[in-house]
């Protein structure tokens, strides 16, 4: 059996991280051995530690794209197929696109016959696509996140409707119809990544034969593109959190409190919540919730509460825990610091914790302009 990449694209906050895990355990209940690979700007990634979950055979691609960091990609991926991975599953940051051009052919090309690349996917939040409208400007040819968004549909060969457990029936089927005329190259498929209706059939079409693909060149200006990056502020903070008394922290209650307090923030200054994220470690345990929007509330994607499933430790035991927080909202990167100190701050209030940050005080940055290390046109994918 030959080995086969499946790259994940999709904006910020589509649900990308736990697609990956819920077709990682598709795929091995199949009996596939799969290897997972996270991407991002930064280091200290939420993702990476959500997708252990799933599967032991994690790696990174940091400080850029996987298009920017290709050879990162090309280490990462052999050592995964010496590892005896057969299926390696590869989440894009969510703010790249290019993905065939960039990646996808590149990686044909570097790895010849005994390497599959599945259609590329791009993941959609049939939330966010609704009211893009209103939050980037969808039908403003001047908004360059709304650029980026319609050239990630346009780069995709799958474009996946995630979430449809979240949305009413009706209001799946007028997406799905919007999306299929925006996107006639594609294949157009809904599922929920936490029910798992319809994941069989994504997974059926990312290890097929690929027959109905097309090799196609995305038109894209870079300037946009870079335009668009540049507008998020990205950050990536860890912390050490302490109880400030006898009683342990409580991961779900803080995590909340914490994305809670940035969403407000976010909405009372009209910024754009790309994602925020935070990942918190109870001796081993990963709590994990997601805000993707300043109008909704943080989601529990994951809920080790601890001692929820097991006796609490001795008395006089500490047990350790640690957070990552990541965000990406469309803002400066000093305001998003400033937002980020303050929900820190309040999450502690609201929990009695005291938090400690690995690497001091929140330290945001905007991502630098894309520069690909290959650039294929379809022929060359052909």
């Amino acid at each position: 059996m030959s080995t086969r990449f499946i790259a994940v694209s999709g904006f910020l906050g589509a649900g990308k991280t736990t697609t990956l895990g819920a077709l990682a355990r598709t795929l091995q209940a199949r009996g596939r051995r799969v290897a997972v690979v996270t991407n991002d700007q930064g280091e200290q990634l939420v993702d990476t530690k959500v997708a252990a979950v799933t599967t032991g055979d994690v790696a990174e691609v940091t400080g850029g794209c996987f298009c920017c960091r290709f050879e990162d990609l090309e280490t990462v991926v052999s050592a995964a197929i010496e590892r005896g991975a057969d299926t390696v599953l590869a989440e894009a940051v969510g703010s790249c696109t290019d993905l065939q051009a960039t990646v996808v052919r590149p990686l044909r090309a570097r790895y010849g016959a005994g390497f599959t690349v599945a259609p590329l996917v791009a993941v959609v939040d049939p939330l966010r696509h609704g009211d893009l409208g209103r939050s980037l400007g969808l039908s403003d040819e001047r908004s360059d996140l709304a650029y980026l968004y319609d050239r990630q549909l346009a780069d995709a060969d799958v474009v996946a409707i995630n979430k449809i457990d979240l949305t009413r029936p009706g209001e799946t089927g007028r997406i799905r119809a919007d999306l299929r005329r925006r996107c006639p190259h594609a294949l157009v498929l809904e599922y929920s990544a936490v029910t798992g209706e319809g994941l069989a059939a994504l997974g059926d079409v990312l290890t097929g034969d690929g027959g109905g693909v097309r090799p196609r060149d995305l038109g894209l200006d870079y300037d946009r593109y870079a335009a668009a990056e540049a507008r998020l502020a990205w950050l990536n903070h860890a912390l050490r959190l302490d109880p400030a008394g006898a009683a342990p922290v409580p991961p779900a209650r803080w995590g909340e409190a914490a994305l809670t307090h940035l969403g407000a923030s976010a909405a009372r200054h009209g910024w754009t919540v790309g994602h925020a994220k935070v990942a918190i470690d109870t001796g081993g345990r990963i709590t994990k919730l997601s805000l993707v929007d300043a109008a909704r509330r943080p989601v529990a994607d994951l809920d080790a509460s601890p001692y929820a499933t097991a006796a609490p430790p001795a008395a006089g035991v500490r047990v350790p825990v640690t957070a990552v927080l990541n965000a990406r909202i469309a803002c400066r990167p000093h305001e998003l610091d400033a937002a980020v100190t303050a929900a820190v701050a309040a999450a502690d209030a609201a929990t009695g914790t005291v938090s400690t940050a690995d690497a001091g005080p929140p330290s945001s940055f905007a991502p630098s302009y894309p520069t690909p290390t290959h650039r294929l046109p379809a022929t060359a994918g052909a």
